[in-house]
């Protein structure tokens, strides 16, 4: 396996596995499928997206974005991973946060941060492994096919870029 940063070419693959999150309904409240259309409106300057691949096929993604739009907020970044099926809990999540981690330090963020449902456990397991820490519990945050469902707050600081 080996991580990189992904590019727009990488859109089919990165929709593939972030629709397979949808439909499992263990990751996100979303529900409306991403056609490649939709994740090259991700790519930016400033928010990076990195991905793992075995044999040149994207088998995990970790894509970052804004988490506020005041300037106050402009070193913190929102973060999420997905892995495609047949690749889950084989490492593939791990590399693909580790090297978004390493580019956040790269480029300045001060603190990554994510919302997990609570019942994740693996993600939860995951981002703990990786110095995360979890802060809080957002109550009923959203609610996904009629189920009200609770997120924990995590969140990993990046000590070089608080000076």
């Amino acid at each position: 396996m080996t991580a990189r940063p992904a590019t727009r070419a990488d859109a089919d693959a990165i929709a593939s596995i972030y629709n397979q999150g949808i439909e499992d309904r263990i990751a996100t409240f979303e529900t409306r499928l991403r056609d490649p259309a939709d994740i090259r409106n991700w790519f930016s300057d400033i928010y990076p997206v990195m991905v793992v691949e075995v044999d040149r096929n994207v088998v995990a993604f970790a894509a970052a974005s804004s988490y506020r739009p005041r300037a106050c907020y402009a070193g913190i970044a929102e973060v999420s991973v997905y892995v495609e099926r047949s690749f889950r809990r084989r490492g593939a999540g791990r590399l693909a946060l580790e090297e978004m981690i390493r580019v956040a330090e790269r480029t300045g963020f001060w603190k990554l941060l994510s919302r997990v449902f609570t019942d994740n456990l693996a993600s939860r397991a995951l981002l703990r492994s990786l110095g995360f820490r979890e802060v809080g519990i957002y109550e009923k945050h959203g609610c996904l096919e009629g189920v009200w469902r609770d997120v924990v707050i995590v969140e990993r600081l990046i000590p070089a870029n608080l000076r």
